[in-house]
C-alpha cells in the first residue's frame, strides 16, 4: 500500500534514491520504465505538455479561471462546456461571460435540468434538504416547488451531444461532480469544488484541522 501523503523522504523530488521508504512506489522500476509511453500517444502528448507550459508560464500569477482560458486556447479549443450548480448560479453567469469575452462558444448546463423530483428516482423522505415542499434556494425564489433532484449524468451527456471540446465543473456536489467526469466524453477540469461551509474553499478546513476545524472534520460531530 503506497502511503506517499506521509513520506518524509520525497526521493521522487530530491533524487535521493537510497533513502526510499520499502513501500514507495519507485521501487517497481518496470513500471516506470513504460509509463512514459503513456505520455508520447496521441491522446495524452500535447495535453500534458500544454499543462505543463500553462503551469510555468501563470504560476503564482494566473488565478486557476485564467489558466482554464490560456490552456483552452493553446489547445485550439473553440466550444467550452460546463456543469455548474444551480447554488453558484451567479458565478457561473460571470465564468460563462469572462470565457465568451475571451472568444469561446460556451455551453453550460445546471444541475437541476429535468426538474425531476427527487421522489422520482427513489429518494426518501428522510433523505430530502428540505421535506416536502420548499422554496427553492436559488436566484429564482419564485414558489414553491417540489425538491428537484441534481442531475450530473444529463449534464454531461447534453454537453456530449453539444460537441463540447473541453468541460468545466464548477461546484457540484461530491459524487454528483464524480458522475459528472464518468460521463463527459470530454476532458474535465474543476473550476470551484463544492464546499458550502467554507465558501467553496475546501483547503481551508486542511488549515484549520488541528484548530477550529477538528471537530467539524471529524466524524462523530463533536465540535471543539
Amino acid at each position: 500500500m503506497f502511503t506517499c501523503a506521509s513520506c518524509t523522504i520525497a526521493a521522487c523530488e530530491t533524487g535521493d534514491k537510497e533513502k526510499m521508504p520499502k513501500n514507495c512506489p519507485m521501487r517497481d522500476n518496470d513500471f516506470f520504465d513504460h509509463i512514459l509511453e503513456e505520455y508520447a500517444k496521441p491522446e495524452n502528448h500535447d495535453f500534458f505538455l500544454t499543462s505543463t507550459a500553462i503551469e510555468a508560464l501563470g504560476y503564482c500569477q494566473w488565478p486557476r479561471l485564467r489558466e482554464v482560458a490560456e490552456f483552452a486556447h493553446r489547445m485550439g479549443y473553440t466550444r467550452l462546456g460546463m456543469g455548474f450548480c444551480m447554488g453558484l448560479h451567479k458565478e457561473a453567469a460571470i465564468v460563462e461571460r469572462i470565457l465568451r469575452k475571451q472568444g469561446f462558444q460556451v455551453v453550460s448546463v445546471c444541475c437541476k435540468t429535468g426538474g425531476i423530483p427527487k421522489r422520482e428516482a427513489g429518494f426518501t423522505e428522510e433523505t430530502l434538504s428540505t421535506p416536502g415542499h420548499h422554496v427553492e434556494c436559488t436566484p429564482f425564489q419564485k414558489q414553491l416547488v417540489e425538491e428537484p433532484m441534481c442531475n450530473p449524468i444529463a449534464q454531461a451527456k447534453l454537453l456530449n451531444q453539444a460537441k463540447t471540446e473541453f468541460n468545466i465543473c464548477l461546484g457540484l456536489c461530491v459524487g454528483h461532480d464524480s458522475l459528472f467526469y464518468r460521463h463527459c466524453e470530454a476532458p474535465v477540469t474543476t473550476l470551484v469544488a463544492k464546499d458550502r461551509v467554507t465558501g467553496h474553499n475546501p483547503v481551508a478546513a486542511i488549515y484549520c484541522a488541528d484548530g477550529y476545524f477538528s471537530g467539524r472534520n471529524s466524524m462523530d460531530g463533536e465540535e471543539k
